[in-house]
């Protein structure tokens, strides 16, 4: 499937959390309110990022959602208003290509 001429018509967003529980709670509940059609947790991961004016690193879980365009900016809020971080990692790819089949189906999980 193609973009459309808007652009793209999907995303795959990546958000770090603190703990698997954080993580899988921001997943869920992404989920339920059908700002995403699905939820993946992995890790735990190591971060290493600038933080205070110095270099830290932490151990953090990564969750990632597949959403349609139409509920970015909601999905995105809902990880912003949501998170424990201050500036939480909240990352936005556009899905170019994919299964026709399984992007139909992100679609109809999304719909209100």
């Amino acid at each position: 499937m193609m973009p459309g001429q808007n652009g793209p018509a999907h995303y795959q967003v990546t958000v770090t959390a603190p703990s698997e529980t954080e993580a899988s709670a921001l997943g869920r509940a992404a989920v339920e309110r059908r700002l995403a059609a699905c939820a993946q947790v992995s890790g735990p991961i190591t971060s290493v990022y600038w933080w205070d004016g110095e270099v830290t690193s932490s151990r953090e879980w990564m969750c990632t959602l597949k959403t349609t365009a139409a509920r970015l900016g909601e999905l995105t809020e809902h990880l912003r208003s949501t998170h424990s971080y201050d500036t939480p990692e909240i990352v936005a790819t556009p899905i170019v290509g994919g299964d026709a089949d399984y992007l139909a189906w992100l679609d109809a999980e999304t719909l209100r």
